[in-house]
């Protein structure tokens, strides 16, 4: 799953500690996150969602499986 956490994190002037102060994680968490080796609980992608003022479905792309 890819995600725009960086991009949006960016776009608001945002550092990557702050996110995480925000959303009650680590610094550790959030650049996990960044880097696709970490998928977010439904509660942390909501609260990631409110943070950035997007719906979840903007910040995370979902792959559908093609088998």
């Amino acid at each position: 799953m890819e995600n725009r956490i960086g991009a949006y994190r960016r776009e608001l002037g945002m550092t990557q500690q702050e996110l995480a102060e925000r959303t009650g994680v680590s610094r550790q968490t959030i650049i996990s996150l960044e880097n696709g080796r970490y998928n977010p609980s439904l509660t942390l992608a909501h609260k990631l969602a409110v943070c950035f003022g997007r719906r979840i479905e903007d910040i995370f792309v979902f792959e559908e499986d093609k088998s």
